[in-house]
Parts: C-alpha cells; structure tokens; sequence
C-alpha cells in the first residue's frame, strides 16, 4: 500500500472511530477536586449482578484537546457487552511555560499520574456507591494510546522505585491489563517521533526525562506479574507496532510474557470502534482475563 493510501485509510478510520455521538453514562463520581478528576460508570446492558470491571483510560496524547467523550461509545459498547465500565478522566496538558510550541502540551507532571493513582485507589468504594452490580474482585484495565501507557502504569506501581509517591506496597488486585496500542516503550516513542514529541512532553522536557521515565515507561517497570495482553493494529500510523513490539520484548528480557495480539489491515482507532471486528477482539480480550 502507498503512503497515500495509508494515510487516507488513517483517515478513514479515524472519522469512523470519533463519528458515534457520545453516550451519557449511567452515573458520574469525583475523586478529587478538580473538574478533571472524574468516573464515569456504566452498568452492564443485561442487568446482571456480579459483572466483571473494566476500567477504560482514554487516550489523546495526554493532550488537554482529548477527553473522555470519545471513548463513551466504547464504554457503552463494553456495557452491552455485560461488563461493568468505569471510564477514568485525569488532568491533561496544560500551557506549562517550558513546553510551549505549536500544539497542546502533551500531560502534566505530576498531576497526571496523581489522578490515575487516586483514582485506581478511589475505585473500590466509589464502585460499591455508584456500580452495586459489579464485582469489584474482578477488575480488569484498558487503556488506548496514551491511555495504554497509564493503564500499563495502573498495574505497575508495585514497582516503582522507592520513594515514589505512587507506589503500592504489594500488587494491585487486577485481574490483568489489556493495553490498546499503547505508547509502551517510551525510547522506541521517541525514536518514532510518536504524537509529535508527545512523551518530552509528559516528563517535563529532556532535562528531567531520564530521571521521570524511570518512574512511568511501562517497558521499565517490568516484570509485574500482573497478566497483560497487548493488542496492537499491524498499519497503526500513530504508535506503529514497532512500540508495542519493544514493550513485549523489554518484558521476555524481564521474564515475563505478554500477550501481542497483531491485527493485520488494522490502523490505530479501530480498537476503540464499536462498529469494528477489531473491537471485537478487544471485547473478548478483556472478556478472557475478566470471566
């Protein structure tokens, strides 16, 4: 395929995913201050008692522009699925006087992983409040593009390095991670100029980079030995495989298996598409960890 005809199915692709309209969820809880620090929760679609989770974080570059809305046909679509969904928004870039450039800031240190850690912590009881028919024993984490580094990270805070105000001081109760091309390997990120230097960007700058990414690349927090399944579209444009390939890599060096699910012919917003096969394949990835 030419590199016109990449780009134009990119494109297509794309306007597939963000055409559905938004879908309201069944119920909206803060765990925090902020107008950013919020859950939104869908019941399962079948009424069942007992449903497994699953948390969604949402993508966008961790860039402000991006917010939770365009995954809530994706959340809906997993609610009819018989889950029980919970779809996390956090603090996201913002006009930080070091990164000024051209385009939105990608995230914001620290807030962005202070949101995603209080809201993993908040979860269970917040889940008891707003989601009585789920089971919050069984909670599985998805995360698509930026939003697959956080959902990795959600699952390693048991091995940060000392010190770290995230950590956990045993393995969170997760029934595994399924990360949706996910920006997992943050040197590979770089090298590929993924998002536009959107993972500087989340660490502040290149100052501080080294020092940070020790504290939230997914590829060096391993093993976790959390069960973690990556699926990955084999034409993704904007976090070619080649990210998610290093991250299965950095794990077997690590002895831990991940799971790469390839999905030939697919870009990189068909997983989050529920009028795709390819979310399909994410339904019943999160189904085989959840059930």
């Amino acid at each position: 395929m030419s590199d016109s005809a990449a780009r134009d199915r990119d494109a297509a692709e794309t306007e597939s995913a963000l055409s559905h309209p938004p879908v309201a969820p069944d119920a909206s809880a803060a765990y925090g201050n902020h107008p950013d620090q919020l859950i939104d929760f869908y019941a399962p679609r079948d009424g069942r008692s007992g449903a497994p989770v699953v948390v969604v974080v949402h993508g966008g570059a961790w860039r402000a522009p991006y917010d939770r809305q365009h995954v809530s046909p994706f959340a809906d679509f997993l609610a009819r699925r018989g889950f029980a969904v919970a779809s996390v928004e956090y603090r996201r870039g913002g006009e930080i006087p070091p990164q000024r450039g051209s385009g939105p800031v990608a995230g914001r240190w620290p807030e962005t992983f202070d949101d995603v850690a209080a809201a993993m912590d908040a979860l269970p009881d917040l889940l008891a409040r707003e989601l009585p028919e789920a089971d919050a024993r069984r909670i599985v984490v998805t995360g698509h593009s930026a939003g697959g580094q956080l959902a990795l990270w959600a699952a390693a805070r048991h091995v940060l390095p000392e010190g770290s105000p995230w950590r956990l001081p045993a393995a969170p109760p997760l029934r595994g991670v399924v990360a949706l091309a996910p920006i997992a390997d943050f040197a590979t990120a770089v090298e590929l100029d993924v998002c536009s230097g959107a993972v500087v960007q989340l660490l502040g700058g290149e100052k501080d980079f080294e020092d940070r990414a020790a504290h939230v690349d997914p590829a060096a927090l391993l093993p976790t030995g959390i069960a973690t399944t990556v699926v990955q579209g084999t034409t993704d444009l904007d976090v070619p495989k080649a990210v998610s390939e290093a991250f299965v890599d950095a794990a077997a060096k690590a002895g831990e298996t991940v799971g790469l699910t390839l999905l030939p012919d697919v870009g990189h917003y068909p997983l989050i598409d529920p009028a795709t096969d390819a979310c399909a394949v994410v339904a019943e990835e999160l189904a085989q960890l959840a059930w």
